[in-house]
């Protein structure tokens, strides 16, 4: 474990010292071709950097951060766009590279002193997701008990395990990209926009994908994928049909970017099961999208209908083709293993710390 903590922290000093090169570069060489060709070398070395790891925790970490999330806000501040254009400082250039945050453009002056927006709604009049110590204490709460669950899985159908793997995979990403939005608005001080927005109260796959699942992946799925996919797609066929073809190819962008992700946890040739997951979706949310556009609101289910419909959906699909990647890789197995020494480590620390000997 000692020699992995130190392989994190090497790759992690890198990834500060490449960021340091990427600020220089945009300061120095103008937006365009040349900046991207300057960072060429940098998104080819946070490719490989999570391959350095082994950890499920960290790797998965490490990956999703600069593989994915990094990668991409360096591919739109090449060209002049994106997050990472708006922040001349040093400091918030780091923070909003490599972590999954978004900053509030304009923040409410009226927010709570400790920086959470308590009520904060978008344009459609929806509460956002209520960010707060209670509510963060509760999901580590049923994260930790999720685990302990886990010690009775041989007396559990595999199926109930999945559904259990839904719900860790929810409270571990929320809970991460909490404590990175925490650590962020401590010491410099911003508002940032939350990353989800109570998921399992989605009403379509549309309001599932776009406005409450991991806001900070669609953030930048926007302006990478789908913007440019709809310009082009604008040229070629009506306008009112183009977002058909970008929400698509965002979803086959998606796809890989989770392959890539998966394929840094278990080294393992993909089976393109995540592939196919997120394609279904895609062409699901299609085909949504284009009967919203031809019925243009004469029919709403109500949301004790299309409430439960989107979340089984979602649900069942995961089951069939997403969450099974977790026992093909043995992602659960080494992340239990984890906790296991996690929890002997614990143990043994704090009768230590607390001047407390064993008799």
């Amino acid at each position: 474990m000692e020699g992995e903590t130190l392989s994190f922290m090497k790759v992690w000093l890198s990834v500060i010292a490449s960021l340091c090169y990427c600020y220089a570069i945009g300061r120095k060489v103008p937006k365009g071709t040349k900046r991207l060709i300057c960072f060429l070398p940098i998104i080819c070395l946070f490719l490989f950097l999570p391959l350095n790891l082994s950890s499920p925790h960290l790797v998965g970490v490490t990956g999703f951060f600069i593989a994915w999330l990094a990668n991409f806000k360096l591919l739109l501040f090449a060209f002049g766009k994106g997050p990472l254009t708006s922040y001349l400082s040093f400091p918030l250039f780091i923070a909003v590279s490599c972590l999954p945050i978004k900053v509030q453009q304009n923040p409410s002056p009226k927010s709570h002193p400790n920086g959470d927006d308590r009520r904060k709604s978008n344009q459609n009049g929806q509460n956002l997701n209520k960010e707060g110590p209670l509510n963060y204490a509760i999901k580590g709460i049923l994260l930790a008990i999720l685990v302990r669950i886990y010690d009775y899985s041989e007396y559990m159908h595999p199926k109930i395990i999945l559904l259990l793997y839904a719900f860790h995979i929810y409270f571990m990403l929320e809970l991460i990209l909490a404590i990175s939005a925490t650590l962020v608005r401590a010491l410099l001080g911003l508002e940032l926009e939350p990353q989800f927005n109570e998921p399992y109260l989605a009403t379509s796959l549309q309001d599932f994908w776009g406005k409450r699942w991991n806001l900070m992946v669609t953030s930048i799925l926007r302006p990478t994928v789908y913007e440019p996919t709809l310009k082009i797609a604008s040229k070629i066929i009506d306008r009112k049909w183009a977002p058909l073809p970008a929400v698509f190819s965002t979803f086959l962008v998606s796809a890989v970017m989770h392959e890539l992700i998966f394929y840094y946890l278990g080294r393992l040739r993909p089976n393109w099961e995540i592939t196919w997951f997120f394609l279904i979706h895609g062409f699901c949310l299609t085909a949504e999208i284009a009967l919203k556009k031809a019925i243009a609101g004469k029919l709403r289910f109500p949301w004790v209908v299309s409430g439960p419909l989107t979340v089984v959906f979602v649900m069942s699909t995961g089951c069939w083709l997403f969450f099974p990647q977790f026992t093909r890789c043995k992602i659960d197995e080494r992340a239990f293993e984890e906790y296991a020494a996690l929890g002997a480590f614990l143990k043994n620390f704090w009768p230590e710390y607390l001047g407390i000997s064993s008799v």
